[in-house]
């Protein structure tokens, strides 16, 4: 390993952390690279330079905050040789890997060639000549005050269902713990590879979600009863659609490749940072 990227929270404070990478790099003359717009702000070591060139440069990337910066960083690694190590300095922080206080620890087991790498999948959405990739989903949503959104499903080239509802979610593994989720979605473990198409707030008869196989085509296509609708990618908006619209969606598998130590399963860590109870659990004894 030779070069080592930099991905950090806009606001929290991550001196602590990015000292203990850079001490760490500094011991095995690794170089460390920064976003010219965050390192900024910190009196450090790190060379600061265009996040696309950090993501081109890397091989490995140290996101320093929280679900919102690790989605950041395997966009930089996506389509590059960079591995995305996720340190949380949030409360949830469920794409973490690690506490600050672990770093010092998960840099040690990198050294040692002890963690394994968890290939994450990606979505593309075609909407008209503009691609948009998304880790987390993307979903398209009503404006308040207008028409719901109205929505007809296509899978495999065939006309599945349509929703009428305030938004339609379409998920990696990796947002089912996100958007989806808290629209009713399934739990599912990055090592699934599909794609879970969820309404939030359905209005229809049919209000379930649809899991869909990689291997299968999805478009979304907006119908002529809905309101124009905002298509947000991993909660940012990058384009609007209206009647008549199209949306293809594309997974991508292994479009970026987290590093992980084996402290913990999938399960316990959405068990925990979650906060899952179990209403029907008999107490022992």
């Amino acid at each position: 390993m030779r070069v080592v990227g930099l991905v950090l929270h806009p606001e929290r404070d991550s001196a602590p952390a990015v000292a203990a990478v850079l001490g760490w790099a500094a011991r095995r003359d690794i170089e460390v690279l920064g976003i010219d717009a965050e390192v900024g702000r910190l009196n450090c070591a790190a060379v600061p330079v265009a996040s696309a060139e950090l993501g081109l440069r890397s091989d490995l990337i140290v996101s320093l905050g929280g679900d919102g910066t690790m989605l950041r960083a395997m966009r930089l690694a996506d389509r590059q040789r960079a591995l995305v190590l996720g340190v949380n300095l949030g409360k949830l922080g469920f794409l973490a890997e690690v506490d600050v206080p672990e770093l010092p620890g998960a840099l040690s087991a990198i050294d040692d060639l002890k963690f394994t790498i968890e290939p994450r999948l990606a979505v593309d959405a075609i909407i008209g000549g503009q691609v948009v990739t998304a880790f987390n989903d993307v979903a398209v949503v009503r404006f308040p005050g207008q028409a719901m959104a109205m929505v007809a499903v296509r899978c495999a080239g065939q006309p599945f269902v349509s929703y009428a509802a305030d938004a339609v979610v379409v998920a990696t593994p990796t947002g089912s713990t996100a958007y989806s989720f808290s629209a009713g979605g399934p739990i599912v473990s990055p090592g699934v590879e599909a794609l879970l198409v969820t309404p939030a707030a359905a209005h229809s008869a049919y209000n379930r979600g649809v899991v869909i196989s990689v291997h299968d085509s999805l478009t979304l296509e907006i119908l002529p009863a809905s309101g124009r609708l905002a298509v947000e990618v991993d909660g940012h908006v990058a384009a609007h659609v209206t009647v008549g619209d199209l949306i293809e969606l594309m997974p991508r598998p292994g479009a970026a490749h987290v590093v992980r130590l084996g402290g913990t399963t999938f399960y316990e860590r959405a068990r925990r940072k979650l906060r899952l109870t179990d209403s029907a659990e008999v107490p022992a004894g």
